[in-house]
């Protein structure tokens, strides 16, 4: 049985109701608090803690790693469920890289995860705005960051490759981490892919909205290291 969380209804009309110059002074979280996250019912299943959201996600993984998916809510009774609004127990910061698709290799279905997906999963604004999103009104308990092994973003910003277009953004974005690992013993991509994703959490975690989110312990940030060859997720950090 996957989790369940509160329904929640955010229109745009909602959210522009408190305005841009809210959202700097706190008055949006303010009001998407005491108006939008009132849940409709309150039950056990909806009061899921963090560590039960992320024990679910693991637990998810190695079904898919093990060969033993149950393919959860991916029927179209959860396709019109979901269709009144989303609830998501899980976000997840990952790659854009197509061999990592999230509810798959965490065996989750539609509505159960709300992604993220960019080449090195770093954490921009934009993806660290959705995540606070994904958070504060729709009820996420945990926010996993993937990277995975032999990831090419990674590669390319070890070799200081030259590319065209915004390519080169994601590699400097990655570069602080491929320095603070060189020195590491071991294989130099795997550790400056680890390295990378302790920065996107670290930086995650340094977000206004998900520090207090943590404070409270609504929320847990944690990283993960994806297997190719295995299929499996490891904890990072």
């Amino acid at each position: 049985m996957s989790i369940r969380h509160p329904q929640i209804n955010l229109s745009r009309r909602s959210l522009f109701k408190f305005g841009a110059g809210a959202i700097g002074t706190g008055v949006l979280t303010v009001g998407l608090c005491s108006n939008l996250l009132a849940p409709e019912k309150a039950s056990a299943e909806n009061d899921i803690t963090p560590e039960k959201a992320l024990q679910e996600l693991l637990d998810g993984n190695e079904r898919f790693a093990k060969r033993k998916r149950r393919n959860p809510d991916q029927t179209y009774s959860r396709l019109v469920e979901v269709a009144k609004g989303q609830k998501p127990f899980a976000s997840i910061l990952g790659c854009a890289d197509s061999r990592v698709p999230s509810e798959i290799v965490f065996d989750q279905g539609l509505g159960d995860l709300f992604v993220c997906r960019i080449a090195g999963n770093i954490a921009t604004p934009q993806q660290i705005g959705s995540l606070e999103f994904g958070s504060l009104v729709l009820g996420s308990k945990v926010i996993m960051v993937v990277g995975h092994e032999r990831c090419g973003a990674v590669q390319a910003a070890i070799k200081g490759a030259q590319v065209p277009g915004q390519i080169g953004t994601l590699l400097e974005a990655i570069k602080p981490s491929v320095e603070s690992s060189k020195d590491q013993p071991g294989d130099k991509v795997e550790n400056a892919c680890k390295a990378n994703i302790l920065a996107q959490v670290k930086k995650l975690k340094s977000s206004s909205v998900l520090s207090k989110l943590i404070d409270e312990e609504k929320l847990i940030i944690v990283g993960g290291y994806y297997d190719l060859d295995t299929g499996e997720i490891s904890r990072v950090g």
